[in-house]
């Protein structure tokens, strides 16, 4: 009798508060929703925000004041200052072009012809087009690909916000994987980390040559020009990479149960070799008879090889220099064309160490599994047990953000980035006071270490061909 009371008792309230819901007179369920909803902090010490995103991103990067975010049918933007939606379109993929001035996001549909151009604030479109394949985001540039047949395309440069075409190229076709943003092109892979998102450091400056993979061949585009400098076709053995405003013929050939690698560097106007190296393995090939299906390892203008005694190197692609040589038992996790970050032998921490020079930047206590990636901002740094996330600055070490969380580093801007984990992403500003790292010469570009290039020298700032940097005397190197 007691339990039948009870039950009783407990029916009769709900349905005095579904009555007093229904006539607005008094209605806990939204709190009562938003408490159960309610998301755990993803991170220790808390994020300046945190929002749950409509579906699980593909990719998220910071444009100037806002948060894009691609999903698998459609994209988002959200303020970078407090997280809240500013607009949502449908869409199969975005990238975002710009630099922090001056971002803009393409958005498309996979199978369907042209992209539009959008304010990353506003969403509004600022150039529409019905047309391209292919889209590629720079810093500095974006390029499109358009064909009126299989074998008659014409690819076109355009300033991030401009409304006519830099200048346009003509390709024999284009490669049935040319599709969508960002496309493979021969250049390097880069070393990836487990949570720290391929594309953290956001869009680069477009290097000075782009390799376009077209029936076999490989087509040699000046970013600076549009000329087509070259049509190369590799021999069997050989694959071909864009490098450092090189074309490298990397050979491999099976000989007594192992295989023999061989770079050769060409100049791209010329056909001339420039530099040549034998014996470093630049992890082009599987074991099954040496064949490359990859492009070698690297970031910006350098290379990464193992020499024959086992030991990793930094190779700058545009002379051939070897800038970085690890110790035995060292492991490179993050290189670009200024610094490398490498496991110590011992796996008790990662070091930084300048390009080209015996010079120590900064070490940092860490596990045999720490991560790392390279962005112009900062150096993240991943770890496990217990799991970490930190940005550091790059060239002191200097911690700007460390957290205690397992959620993945997602972006790094200019003052702080997204982590993220399933649908929710946050923002971390460096620094308590809201300070960040000095902004790296040359806006993050493609300088080569050291390297002065034909333009004479620069300081490495504006890369292997002077083309990042102004001419002083009005005219344009060659």
């Amino acid at each position: 009798m007691a339990k039948g009371s009870v039950r009783g008792g407990l029916l009769l309230g709900l349905a005095v508060v579904v009555a007093l819901a229904a006539t607005g007179v008094w209605n806990p369920f939204p709190g009562l929703w938003d408490w159960v909803d309610r998301s755990e902090p993803i991170s220790e010490p808390d994020v300046v925000w945190q929002q749950r995103v409509g579906g699980t991103p593909r990719s998220v990067t910071i444009a100037g004041d806002a948060v894009v975010v691609e999903q698998r049918t459609r994209v988002e933007a959200r303020s970078l200052a407090t997280g809240a939606q500013l607009w949502e379109r449908k869409a199969d993929w975005a990238a975002v072009a710009g630099g922090d001035r001056d971002p803009v996001v393409a958005v498309g549909k996979l199978l369907v012809k042209g992209y539009e151009l959008l304010d990353p604030t506003t969403g509004v479109t600022r150039r529409r087009d019905d047309d391209a394949v292919a889209v590629w985001t720079y810093r500095n540039l974006l390029l499109d690909a358009r064909c009126t047949e299989a074998t008659d395309c014409t690819l076109s440069a355009w300033d991030p916000r401009g409304t006519a075409p830099l200048w346009t190229a003509f390709l024999p076709g284009v490669h049935s994987g040319l599709l969508a943003d960002n496309p493979g092109l021969r250049g390097t892979r880069r070393l990836t980390a487990t949570r720290i998102d391929d594309g953290v450091a956001g869009a680069e400056a477009a290097p000075p040559l782009l390799g376009f993979p077209v029936d076999g061949r490989v087509h040699v585009v000046d970013t600076a020009t549009g000329r087509v400098l070259q049509n190369v076709e590799p021999a069997r053995d050989e694959r071909l990479s864009v490098v450092g405003g090189r074309l490298l013929r990397i050979a491999a050939r099976s000989q007594d149960g192992t295989c023999y690698f061989a770079i050769s560097a060409r100049d791209s106007a010329t056909g001339q070799e420039a530099w040549q190296r034998a014996g470093v393995n630049l992890r082009t090939a599987d074991s099954a008879g040496c064949v490359q299906r990859e492009d070698p390892q690297g970031a910006r203008n350098v290379l990464i090889g193992v020499a024959p005694d086992g030991r990793e190197a930094v190779i700058d692609g545009y002379d051939g220099r070897l800038l970085w040589v690890g110790e035995r038992g060292t492991k490179l996790i993050a290189v670009d064309d200024r610094s490398a970050v490498f496991r110590a032998a011992d796996k008790r921490s990662v070091i930084a160490r300048e390009l080209g020079t015996d010079k120590v930047l900064w070490t940092r206590q860490a596990s045999g599994k720490a991560g790392a990636a390279l962005t112009p901002y900062a150096v993240v740094v991943a770890d496990e047990k217990p799991s970490r996330l930190a940005a550091l600055d790059p060239r002191t070490g200097r911690e700007l953000a460390a957290l205690r969380t397992s959620a993945n580093a997602l972006a790094v801007g200019s003052q702080g980035m997204i982590i993220g984990e399933g649908r929710e992403i946050g923002y971390v500003r460096f620094g308590a006071s809201g300070n960040s790292p000095a902004r790296p010469p040359g806006d993050g570009g493609n300088p080569g270490p050291g390297s002065t290039g034909p333009g004479g020298s620069n300081n490495g700032d504006c890369g292997p061909k002077g083309e990042l940097c102004p001419d002083p005397g009005g005219g344009k190197d060659g």
